[in-house]
């Protein structure tokens, strides 16, 4: 069998390209062979980058040109009760992340949600979208081919359901900007993310356009999806999981657990998140949504990137005669429990963990719980950084954890 030193060694002579090394050995032997190359290049130390604890045939489907793993510590927040549509019960939710100071904010919220019962949390919408773009010849065409997808949508459904065995078509809704034509498909993808599944079946339903209308495709995606980029539509129309999360905690509850008043952490959430927040221009009115999504992102083998989208949060906190009401908001979660890096050892056991790992029973209802159980964990986020603000703890807070 071909070792490293012989890779790295035909990678030299020109005989072989990096990307090529696993057709002539196995994936770990491959990514050995990178690593010694990089070494020599770079002078760096790729010891650690080579210590993972799986075969590096696993990852094929995820990355390129494996040189090893990134490592990121992992704690976990909980038990979190949660009262939702596909999650019930009480959830211990991993999150990789290198903040020091996040879980123990993040548990802090969690302790006052469990003492007051727990979190009420629905998926208000499932629809994992992608938006080709077409050209056609003037405004007078671009009509045309909008009233011809309003008017055919079974046929489109036909045909980008062809494609898979699990994926929906919901809707197909059309945008006209001069002679471009934008069609914003919608799909119910169940446990999976979907963004593949969607692309796929979006452009089996674009070749049914073209076929049928003066339409011509330019992109498949045409930016109007959004994918990965902070965006209106998602915030407004929502783009995989529209998620909502809320708890009632009592006036002593709350000073206990944050040391100040619901007056002061609604007054603080208005000033901050809202206020502050359209100051900003923001599409994010909250206080840092993005640091749970992208903690329970990493653990759980989601897209990272996509954290954009769930950052598309609003917070609201009012202070009530008995206490205190909060909520967050997200309108663009996209998660899955199958396909991308769900499959990895580590995301899947993190998976495992929650008790959502592989498709549901029914179909969707996996990603469901993920997504209520992550959305819970960013308001119990929510509620601790608005306390800690409200106190005047968070700087000594952060200066005791190490941050």
């Amino acid at each position: 069998m071909t070792d490293a030193d012989d890779l790295a060694a035909r990678v030299r002579e020109g005989d072989l390209r990096l990307y090529e090394l696993e057709e002539h050995a196995d994936a770990d032997t491959a990514a050995a062979a990178r690593r010694l190359l990089l070494a020599e290049e770079t002078g760096a130390d790729l010891s650690t980058v080579g210590e993972y604890a799986f075969d590096a045939d696993v990852a094929e489907s995820n990355v390129e040109n494996m040189i090893g793993a990134a490592q990121i510590p992992m704690g976990v927040v909980g038990p979190l009760p949660v009262d939702g549509s596909a999650a019930d019960g009480e959830y211990q939710l991993p999150l990789a992340t290198t903040e020091g100071a996040l879980i123990a904010s993040v548990n802090r919220g969690v302790s006052a949600i469990r003492e007051a019962g727990g979190a009420t949390v629905r998926v208000l919408k499932t629809e994992m979208t992608r938006a080709p773009v077409f050209s056609v010849e003037d405004v007078g065409e671009a009509s045309e081919v909008a009233t011809w997808v309003r008017e055919h949508t079974d046929e489109l459904a036909e045909a980008a359901e062809g494609t898979t065995n699990h994926g929906e078509l919901r809707d197909v809704t059309p945008y006209v900007v001069g002679d471009n034509v934008y069609l914003r498909f919608g799909y119910d993808t169940k446990d999976a993310m979907g963004m593949n599944m969607a692309t796929i079946a979006t452009e089996a339903a674009c070749e049914l356009v073209e076929s049928e209308t003066p339409a011509s495709l330019v992109a498949l995606s045409g930016n109007l999806c959004t994918d990965k980029k902070p965006a209106a539509v998602n915030a407004i129309e929502g783009r995989g999981r529209t998620v909502a999360a809320d708890v009632f905690l009592p006036h002593e509850l709350v000073e206990e657990t944050f040391g100040t008043t619901a007056d002061a952490i609604a007054e603080a959430n208005t000033r901050k998140n809202l206020v502050g927040s359209a100051k900003a221009g923001s599409l994010g009115f909250n206080a840092h949504a993005a640091n749970v999504v992208a903690a329970a992102f990493l653990a759980t083998g989601q897209d990272a990137a996509q954290v954009v989208e769930g950052s598309n949060a609003i917070t609201t906190a009012e202070s009530r005669e008995d206490g205190l009401y909060a909520s967050v908001s997200l309108a663009s979660l996209e998660v899955g429990t199958v396909g991308g890096g769900t499959s990895l050892p580590t995301q899947s056991e993190a998976l495992d963990v929650l008790g959502v790992g592989g498709g549901g029973d029914p179909a969707g209802s996996n990603a469901d719980a993920l997504a209520e159980v992550i959305a819970a964990a960013a308001l119990a986020g929510e509620l601790s950084l608005l306390g800690a603000l409200a106190s005047r703890h968070l700087a000594s807070a952060h200066a005791e954890l190490g941050r």
